[in-house]
């Protein structure tokens, strides 16, 4: 496969705790016109950030999956430097940035991409793939506007439970926090604080340092602002439930129990994955190599890292 590498980054990994830089997602051509993604990752950062086992469920879980509400993967691979995962380029840029600069989003436009995700995370889920990360920042918009998960950091396969502490504070389930071991009922928690978030402009449970938000979380009270829709606070509410045991999507009839809240009356769920409503936001991209919707980075010398020793390479013979 021969790649023309472009100029423009758009992303830097970092651990989840902030200590260090470990990849980055450059922009790469094949072809005249074919755009996508490459996810650049230094073998020795990654040993070093203890992020092998993260990697490696990434890895695995993109190369098992296809849907069109998740950035697919095309080719995974890897070098005595680099691990290398190429995926689609979503050129319309993070929900994040729309979110911020609408400041919040209105009750149709929020039901849109929240019912897209429930899609996404309901096919993941039958799976047994946990997501752990549902934030803004990992949303993307594609050239129509329809939403595309990204960044499979954090997901793992769980058939029962599992205990690693990850994610990001806001979006934390009180599971989680509590170290009580965790399964796909975190991802309807977070499912619940997003919608919040799209809804009012700001997550319900916000503090100026991680401890605080924890507080907040496992005391669970939310301060309802008024332009939140009733309808849409009684979703809300069903998902916020600290008894992962009656957490909406968490119980016999799983998903559909959320598809069937009254928030979604007007939703047609046969007809979401094949993505013919039209979205509320249509990105602003004038070719398919447009990179206009991304924060760019600084190139710096991530080129220049050291190879893997024998021993370390190891550790990604299956990669």
């Amino acid at each position: 496969m021969h790649l023309e590498l472009r100029c423009a980054e758009l992303k830097d990994y970092h651990t989840g705790s902030g200590t260090g830089t470990f990849g980055r997602v450059v922009l790469v051509r094949e072809g005249p016109k074919a755009y996508l993604a490459l996810k650049v990752m230094a073998i020795t950062q990654v040993i070093k950030l203890k992020q092998i086992e993260h990697i490696k469920n990434e890895k695995d879980i993109l190369s098992s999956i296809s849907h069109p509400f998740i950035v697919n993967m095309v080719w995974s691979h890897k070098d005595n430097v680099f691990l290398y995962m190429l995926m689609e380029y979503v050129p319309g840029g993070e929900l994040f940035s729309y979110l911020r600069n609408m400041g919040s989003f209105n009750n149709q436009t929020s039901n849109f991409y929240a019912s897209e995700i429930v899609c996404a995370l309901d096919y993941l889920h039958v799976k047994n793939i946990v997501y752990r990360d549902l934030k803004p920042e990992n949303l993307l918009l594609d050239v129509d506007g329809h939403l595309k998960i990204t960044d499979f950091g954090f997901a793992k396969v769980v058939l029962d439970r599992t205990w690693t502490l990850c994610g990001t504070p806001e979006y934390l389930s009180p599971e989680i926090i509590l170290s009580k071991g965790h399964n796909k009922a975190v991802d309807w928690w977070s499912l619940g604080v997003l919608i919040f978030e799209m809804l009012v402009g700001y997550p319900p449970f916000y503090a100026d340092n991680p401890f605080g938000i924890y507080e907040k979380i496992l005391a669970g009270k939310v301060e309802w602002p008024k332009i939140i829709d009733l309808v849409a606070k009684d979703l809300i509410k069903k998902l916020l439930v600290q008894d992962r045991t009656r957490r909406l999507g968490n119980m016999k009839n799983g998903a559909d129990d959320i598809k069937r809240h009254k928030w979604f009356k007007n939703v047609d769920w046969d007809t979401v994955p094949s993505r013919k409503q039209t979205a509320p936001i249509i990105p602003k991209v004038s070719h398919e190599g447009d990179t206009s919707n991304f924060e760019t980075y600084e190139e710096g010398d991530w080129r220049k890292t050291a190879p893997a020793t024998e021993a370390e390479m190891k550790q990604f013979e299956e990669f």
